[in-house]
């Protein structure tokens, strides 16, 4: 009999968490995720299930994981040395670390805006017609489009549109961060990373960034990295804080900053740690 009571329990549960977070389709379901750097123990049972069309932001002090675990969302991780995971986690119900699981195709589909503007040393057209080249488009008016659809959705398209041909570095680094952006939208992907993609840039570009970010969730599922705890309740709608490698509260945005569950996140977000 406790048995089943138990089961129920879980059941209700479960119920009452898919009630909280209303019923969109999961873009990335992480379940007990684990994951060291050689001996250290890097992140602890991680369960996060991502919703689609939605910005998820993760907060949380310095070291705590953070930015570890969105580069084990595109598997960017594995490009460091010493390092060991175990658990799941599905994108779009399939296991990215099954063995036959293609890691090129995840990255295709899971662009990454990065902290420091990246752009390549060419020019702007060619920064943003990198990644279709690559994807096999050689058709010259069909790249003319997607360069302009791609900056356009970045809205830098008339800041640049007349030096298309100029290197990219001669950009502003808010602009270059635009780019960088319009660089991953050009592959047409679902999901996009950012990881701190405005704690170098000045706070009109930030405010443009954000702006961007709350028209693009229409069409992709964005994960974000924020210090920023103001931008993270103004631009997202769930919320994760990371504490020492583990989540302390996932919750609607709204709900973690006003009426916190743990002590622990309540300490952070008034700015008693971190």
């Amino acid at each position: 009999m406790s048995e089943i009571k138990d089961k129920k329990q879980e059941m209700a549960m479960q119920t009452e968490q898919s009630k909280s977070m209303d019923a969109k389709p999961l873009v990335y379901d992480t379940r007990n995720l684990n994951l060291w750097y050689g001996d250290n123990h890097a992140l602890k049972d991680i369960n996060l299930p991502i919703q689609e069309n939605e910005v998820t932001a993760i907060i949380g002090p310095s070291g705590c994981g953070k930015s570890t675990y969105i580069k084990v969302l595109n598997r960017m991780i594995e490009l460091v040395p010493s390092v060991k995971t175990t658990g799941e986690i599905l994108y779009r119900g399939d296991n990215i670390f099954d063995k036959s699981y293609q890691v090129e195709e995840l990255r295709k589909k899971v662009g990454m805006v990065f902290q420091k503007p990246n752009p390549f040393p060419k020019s702007i057209y060619e920064n943003v017609a990198y990644g279709p080249k690559i994807h096999g488009v050689k058709n010259k008016k069909e790249l003319d489009e997607i360069v302009e659809t791609s900056l356009r959705g970045a809205a830098i398209w008339d800041e640049v549109k007349d030096r298309l041909h100029e290197n990219a570095y001669g950009l502003s680094g808010g602009q270059q961060q635009r780019i960088c952006l319009a660089r991953c939208l050009a592959v047409s992907p679902d999901v996009i990373l950012m990881d701190e993609p405005t704690s170098a840039l000045d706070p009109i570009s930030t405010l443009k960034v954000e702006e961007l970010v709350q028209e693009l969730k229409e069409k992709f599922s964005i994960i974000i990295v924020t210090h920023n705890m103001q931008q993270a309740a103004r631009i997202s709608d769930k919320t994760a804080f990371f504490l020492s490698g583990e989540v302390i509260e996932f919750d609607d945005t709204d709900k973690i900053f006003s009426t916190p569950k743990d002590k622990r996140t309540e300490d952070y977000i008034t700015g008693r740690f971190g």
